[in-house]
């Protein structure tokens, strides 16, 4: 029996959508965005005004505006999340979020493109999608 014609299976899994969700306090990458990255520790956060997106590029810790991101690969087991008040500024004003019902918090999520040849990831905050999720943490006291 000849084998030709066969193609070998590729057992990688895909990484999934690459995403970014943006929060009044704070922006959340999932960790599909970090894989696609290389776990890197550093990035750095660009965005373009005229186009309306937010781009991620892995660099080191001594570029000018890096911000501390992932976790070596094995070590990063969920999203990474990030809460620059000056970085969720920047990235916010692309958003408009909603009031959320009292426990809820409102959050827009954009869907990301790898750019391999510049280490980068670009999300485009035009086709963000709205939504709400229960509040997360400690309850405030009554």
């Amino acid at each position: 029996m000849s084998l030709q014609g066969f193609e070998e299976v590729a057992i990688t899994e895909p990484v999934g959508k690459l995403t970014m969700t943006v929060m009044d306090s704070k922006v959340r990458f999932n960790k599909a965005t970090a894989v696609e990255l290389g776990y890197p520790a550093y990035v750095k956060v660009l965005i373009n005004d005229k186009t309306r997106q937010v781009a991620l590029q892995a660099c080191t810790g001594r570029d000018a505006n890096a911000i501390k991101f992932s976790k070596p690969e094995g070590k990063q087991v969920s999203s990474v999340t990030v809460g620059n008040k000056v970085l969720v500024a920047a990235i916010g004003k692309f958003f408009t979020l909603r009031p959320a019902p009292e426990g809820e918090i409102s959050y827009q999520t954009a869907a990301g493109t790898l750019n391999k040849d510049e280490k980068a990831v670009v999300f485009d905050t035009a086709n963000a999608v709205a939504g709400t999720m229960k509040q997360r943490g400690r309850k405030k006291a009554v």
